[in-house]
């Protein structure tokens, strides 16, 4: 059985070699708290500290243009654990390992309705004398009461500082899910952890945004063509967003072309002052990654990499419907929205599969999939039997959606894409695939250089399987 929490605060009050500080701005004193109601709390906790009020806290930790940020928790933890090792790695240092706990939160306050979220992080030696090691993560606090979202806030705190110290960290999944041990499911989201510093110089943090998904503590995850794994709904912020669905196996210069004319015809949506902000994503679904019953990590990786080299930020998400892609991408900007798909993808979008886990059934899905600036940039199909070019003017719908579909294209939230390439139409992923293993060299001008190596691996790959 998963020991509870308070077990967990016990268990780490107890380890003589354990020892720290607590910051937590916010939303109270709930982490430490967890440490004070256990037995033995004079061996962990060193000091326990809050800064409510701006002033004080700009005095300690300098000023913030935001207060729940990324930065603040940085300027948090080099305070706090610089002054404990100062102050107790000459006495000490030998025999402990210190750590900084700290975070600095928004929850839920007096006749507020407004996003409740925050920064946890910790900065700890993995062996007494050792530089330090971080590990930052982002919550959305989803319970509707102050309480409520302060004791979940309290938990996940406990969990992340029990995990860092007796959790082997070569098990992610294992480190990751036991960040909400003793927390219903839908209390919290957890849509960014990020690991770095001593010992981790080579980990790979794009596998804790493919882990965090797989274990369904969020939705989505977003790392930037760096590699840099960043909070969706900073990264977002009051940008217009492009996103293009896809497997990408490979990445095809089909998908470059959409991207491209995508782009242009989205500019009629963006507000002036707007134009040149719009963030593109090329988003991997988690059904896409899947190899049996499993998610091939290799797989993912590959496919992140030829997407970075060609300078685009990765969504990783488990949004398979429509709808529910969009309502994620309005909760992190109120900026325009524009969805790539190809007619294949318009033409899923009427079946009832997709909507039937909801009430309203096609009509419902449709209304949170436009219900706030949100278009689908449609790019064509050929017909390969026929030769005949398939677009938004002459797709036919279901004969019952006729009427439906016209009124999306009549308001604009369905939209033609052009085509400057109709060849790049001819082949799928599947062409080039057998084309590799046929030995038909024509298959490298489908394929951007950057990833031709990962096509050919995973031709290979898919022969064997």
């Amino acid at each position: 059985m998963k020991p509870t929490t308070y077990n967990k605060a016990l268990e780490l009050n107890l380890d003589p070699k354990i020892y720290g500080t607590f910051a937590e701005i916010g939303a109270g004193q709930e982490t430490a708290n967890w440490f004070f109601r256990a037995s033995g709390t004079a061996g962990l906790v060193a000091k326990s500290i809050s800064a409510y009020d701006m002033t004080m806290s700009d005095a300690i930790y300098g000023q913030a243009q935001r207060y729940v940020s990324a930065d603040r928790l940085e300027s948090m933890l080099d305070h706090e654990y610089g002054i404990l090792l100062e102050r107790l790695g000459p006495p000490r240092g030998g025999e402990t390992t210190f750590f900084s706990f700290c975070n600095t939160v928004r929850a839920r306050g007096y006749k507020d309705s407004g996003e409740c979220h925050g920064w946890l992080g910790l900065r700890f030696q993995l062996n007494p004398g050792d530089p330090p090691s971080d590990i930052t993560l982002h919550v959305r606090l989803l319970d509707s009461g102050t309480a409520e979202q302060m004791e979940a806030l309290g938990i996940v705190g406990v969990n992340l500082i029990h995990a860092a110290f007796f959790h082997k960290r070569s098990r992610l999944k294992e480190f990751v899910e036991a960040l909400v041990d003793n927390l219903e499911k839908g209390r919290v989201e957890v849509d960014l952890l990020k690991f770095s510093g001593h010992g981790y110089g080579f980990f790979d943090n794009r596998l804790c945004a493919l882990q965090l998904v797989e274990s369904g503590l969020t939705d989505a995850t977003m790392f930037l063509p760096s590699g840099e794994v960043v909070q969706p709904a900073e990264a977002l912020y009051k940008r217009p967003v492009i996103l293009l669905r896809g497997s990408f196996d490979p990445v095809m210069n089909l998908h470059l072309e959409m991207l491209e004319q995508a782009r242009e015809s989205f500019k009629n949506e963006v507000s002036a002052e707007d134009v040149g902000s719009e963030l593109e994503l090329c988003e991997i679904s988690m059904n896409n990654l899947l190899r049996g019953a499993a998610i091939d990590p290799v797989d993912f990786i590959d496919r992140a990499d030829a997407l970075q080299a060609l300078g685009k930020t990765v969504l990783v998400s488990s949004c398979a419907e429509f709808h529910r892609i969009a309502s994620f991408l309005n909760r992190c900007t109120n900026k325009p929205i524009g969805i790539i798909l190809s007619i294949g993808l318009l033409n899923e979008l009427f079946k009832a599969k997709w909507s039937s886990n909801l009430e309203g059934g096609l009509l419902e899905s449709f209304g949170r999939l436009f219900k706030a600036g949100v278009t689908l940039q449609v790019f064509p199909w050929k017909n390969r039997k026929s030769g005949e070019l398939v677009t938004v003017e002459n797709f036919k719908t279901p004969e019952n959606c006729v009427h439906l579909y016209q009124h999306f294209v009549d308001n604009g939230r369905i939209r033609d894409v052009a085509v400057a390439h109709e060849g790049l139409l001819a082949h799928t992923g599947r062409d080039v695939c057998r084309m590799i293993l046929d030995g038909d060299e024509s298959w490298l001008d489908l394929v951007p250089e950057c990833a031709r190596k990962m096509a050919e691996r995973h031709a290979r790959l898919h022969s064997s399987s």
